[in-house]
């Protein structure tokens, strides 16, 4: 099993705060829209330097939504900001209307998604944000893992056109993916090769899946682990490739079962290759209020999760 190097520890909703700032520089297009949460977005930087260019819309966030999709039209790359339930939930409509059915080029920047949020509760641990994205046509659905990569997205985004739902996080989580990177939209990221099982992990998810399979390897099992940081559009290429190989695939994400990573996996495998899947997810639940840590645990998203799903899998394939 592959040892990945931890440069450091910090939060994905930095990797875009600093990813925002340098298309700020790079870019005199690109322009900021924020729902009153600055500093909790880590958008303070660009609002500071680029003042002209960052709107401070307040907490009206179906507003927010409809001034960017305008902004557009005069050939700005708008990047709207605000927790991930108020960036879909409470504006799904004006999305979907405003947005993805004209196909507007708007970055959706959500941060604080999934039970990792913490202490503030079920209502604002979003977990179906996924589900309700990838399902707009032509809607593009990132999900990074750590703060190098969702800088490296946030830079990337920019350059493609049509509207984005980007994902990312309040936690501090292992920052272990190179320093600027190229990202590349829906291409998957092989971290690890192995014969027995395909880990498909995205998100916080992905260092867990890294943390599982060095137990794996020490209970002699070969684990293919693969950073699906693109939700859609899905690298069928490399899942298949993979899952050819090993017979068997463990889906791991901080989403509902209902509508993530996983169904995207499982609609894949039995149009494609049918196998085994297990999935570590969410099972039909709101989340509640807690420490993250205590939370991924509860709900079934720690790294043991993986484990016992890789488990369960692999007898399934035999």
């Amino acid at each position: 099993m592959k040892t990945f190097e931890v440069q450091n520890v910090k939060d994905t909703r930095s990797g875009f705060g600093a990813g925002l700032h340098e298309l700020g520089k790079q870019n005199p297009n690109v322009v900021a829209l924020c729902a009153d949460l600055t500093g909790s977005l880590k958008m303070d930087a660009f609002q500071k330097d680029f003042p002209e260019r960052f709107v401070q819309v307040g907490i009206a966030e179906a507003n927010m939504i409809g001034m960017a999709a305008g902004l557009t039209i005069g050939g700005k790359i708008p990047f709207t900001g605000t927790f991930a339930n108020f960036s879909t939930g409470r504006v799904y409509d004006q999305i979907r209307q405003s947005v993805a059915y004209s196909g507007k080029n708007v970055k959706i920047c959500a941060s604080h998604a999934g039970v990792t949020l913490g202490e503030d509760g079920a209502t604002h641990q979003i977990l179906e944000d996924i589900g309700m994205m990838k399902m707009l046509p032509g809607m593009t659905v990132i999900n990074p893992c750590d703060y190098n990569q969702t800088k490296a997205a946030t830079i990337a985004i920019a350059k493609h056109n049509g509207p984005v739902y980007l994902r990312f996080g309040r936690p501090a989580v292992p920052n272990f993916t190179p320093e600027n990177q190229e990202f590349e939209i829906g291409k998957a990221v092989l971290l690890n090769e192995g014969k027995d099982v395909t880990i498909l992990a995205t998100g916080h998810l992905v260092w867990k899946a890294i943390e599982a399979g060095h137990l794996l390897a020490a209970q002699g099992i070969d684990a293919e682990i693969i950073n699906i940081h693109t939700i859609k559009p899905l690298d069928a290429q490399a899942i298949l490739e993979s899952v050819r190989k090993t017979k068997c695939v463990v889906t791991a994400e901080e989403h509902q079962r209902n509508g993530g990573l996983g169904d995207s996996v499982a609609q894949l495998l039995s149009m494609s290759f049918p196998a085994p899947l297990e999935m570590v997810a969410v099972n039909d639940s709101f989340g509640e209020s807690g420490t993250p840590d205590e939370l991924m645990k509860k709900y079934g998203l720690d790294t043991t999760d993986i484990v016992k799903a890789v488990e369960a899998v692999i007898k399934r394939k035999n």
